[in-house]
């Protein structure tokens, strides 16, 4: 089975960038984030001749919007991250899937809104961390896919690429990264390319050509799902076209 994630930063404006992503990786579960639109929008006919169907969480307006196509059989079991009263962000979608609980997420930034932003991005964190907590405990094979908005270490970004001040690396963030993986969740790209400097997401300008890059979209999977993991990859061919996401697809093959 293979999974991928992809911030697309404007769907509708990626429809070609999506489209040659599917018809050369064909995934049969692909999670987006960063839709832009709200959920009637959401271009879902332009996947259907290559087999995909699709669910779109949007959102009135904002920068966020999650949603996932499929080509196998799907069921969309939720729409939104528990624990979140008042919460308005399109940032969570759940289906299960061949014997399988499959989670797409969108973690917010941290960066904007001050303390009370930054205080959001903890607590979204900590909803995320006690959801994977009742899912494990029911061993109930699970993953989570998105754009996590985290350098978990020093080796997932570019030597300076951030400030220690950037919410994407201040140690309180890595701790909540880390106490999710302490679950018993393995970090799928990391646990097959260990010691490399991949990145998913590179800011606009020369930051691609100098990959000078950010690790922030990430793939954690439950016990059941880590032992299945057989390849992990980063597809960079989608940010080297014209008018690109800054992010690029993260893969995840289980056999």
């Amino acid at each position: 089975m293979r999974l991928a994630s992809f911030n697309v930063n404007s769907v509708r404006k990626r429809v070609p960038h999506l489209r040659r992503f599917l018809e050369n990786a064909q995934p049969d579960l692909l999670f987006l984030q960063e839709l832009k639109c709200k959920t009637e929008e959401f271009p879902a006919g332009e996947f259907t001749d290559l087999g995909y169907t699709s669910h779109a969480v949007g959102q009135q307006g904002g920068r966020n919007g999650v949603a996932v196509l499929g080509r196998v059989p799907y069921e969309v079991v939720a729409e939104e991250l528990p624990g979140g009263d008042g919460d308005t962000h399109a940032r969570y979608v759940e289906v299960t899937a061949e014997g399988a609980s499959f989670a797409g997420i969108y973690l917010p930034n941290g960066n904007s809104g001050g303390a009370e932003g930054y205080a959001y991005k903890l607590g979204w964190m900590r909803r995320l961390r006690a959801l994977a907590q009742a899912r494990l405990d029911a061993f109930t094979p699970y993953a989570i896919l998105g754009d996590f908005n985290v350098c978990p270490t020093e080796l997932d970004l570019a030597p300076g690429a951030l400030p220690p001040t950037d919410a994407l690396v201040r140690p309180e963030t890595r701790a909540e990264f880390r106490a999710l993986a302490n679950l018993g969740l393995t970090d799928a790209l990391r646990a097959l390319h260990p010691g490399e400097r991949l990145y998913t997401y590179w800011d606009y300008g020369p930051a691609f050509e100098g990959n000078r890059g950010l690790r922030i979209d990430h793939a954690m999977l439950s016990p059941e799902l880590a032992e299945r993991l057989a390849r992990a990859w980063v597809d960079t061919a989608p940010r080297s076209q014209e008018q690109p996401s800054d992010h690029t697809p993260l893969l995840v093959e289980l056999e």
